[in-house]
């Protein structure tokens, strides 16, 4: 069996004594999107920050991280909440995509080709017009899509976005969704954050569920969808159900693993 892309075991993050997400394992396998599931305040921003290292000062850390199968160097790349905080705003997009390109051993000239590429391939149209623009002139989508291009352009093998969409009208979400499923191409990875089930159903074929800071549920999506054990996720699934009923008809069990859940179903 390959190694898998991001294997996490029994990570607990604290502040002042007080525990705020209790020891967590699971894996992500190379080329596979995996949901991570919750409400505000679950302990999923915290889990999304220590996996790519910039955890908050003052949040103590214990457990282990290891990036093994997928291409490029072991680590994570995230994407926040909140874009504009991942991109300098005095400096063109273009240039930031190559310094990690320029990095890498491009050339100048191959560089801005290369940046232009990936914007394209982060489906954003008429890439060369982007290049010289500045973060202050881009849509929140816009913004997001460049943020994927600079990942890709970091060549990490495993990509965590942390509620991508939550911001972005139904159009824009849906364009960003459809480019966070092609990171999966190459052997990719992807951790998608949310609290949006319907949104993580439309492109992840796995699903953790973390309440408290606590996964308390973990199963193939469509699994999850038809049969929900965890009473946290018994009401994730029928607050979501108009949106669901669609999805859950059309998708194939494409899921790998076997179904488990932490805590039982009785309430």
């Amino acid at each position: 069996m390959p190694a898998p892309a991001l294997s996490v075991k029994d990570l607990a993050l604290s502040s002042g004594g007080r525990q705020l997400v209790h020891p967590l394992t699971f894996s992500v396998a190379a080329g596979e999107r995996v949901a991570l599931l919750g409400a505000s305040g679950s302990g999923k921003s915290l889990t999304a920050s220590a996996l790519a290292g910039s955890l908050p000062e003052g949040i103590t850390a214990g457990g282990t991280i290891t990036f093994g199968a997928g291409p490029g160097k072991g680590r994570a790349v995230l994407i926040r909440q909140d874009p504009a905080t991942a991109l300098n705003p005095l400096v063109p997009v273009g240039r930031q995509l190559a310094i990690p390109l320029r990095s890498a051993g491009y050339s100048r000239a191959a560089a801005k080709a290369e940046a232009a590429r990936l914007l394209e391939r982060a489906g954003i149209g008429d890439p060369s017009l982007f290049l010289p623009r500045y973060t202050g002139q881009l849509s929140g989508g816009q913004l997001q899509r460049v943020c994927i291009a600079l990942a890709l352009a970091c060549g990490a093998p495993v990509l965590v976005a942390d509620e991508p969409t939550t911001a972005l009208d139904a159009v824009t979400q849906n364009t960003v969704l459809e480019t966070l499923r092609m990171w999966s191409t190459e052997g990719r990875s992807l951790l998608f954050i949310t609290h949006d089930l319907a949104a993580a159903a439309s492109i992840c074929t796995r699903a953790l569920v973390m309440e408290a800071g606590r996964i308390v549920e973990q199963a193939p999506m469509a699994d999850l969808l038809r049969n929900p054990c965890h009473p946290y996720t018994v009401r994730l699934v029928q607050a979501a159900s108009g949106a669901m009923e669609p999805l859950a008809a059309a998708r194939s069990t494409d899921g790998s693993g076997a179904r488990s859940a932490t805590a039982a179903a009785a309430a």
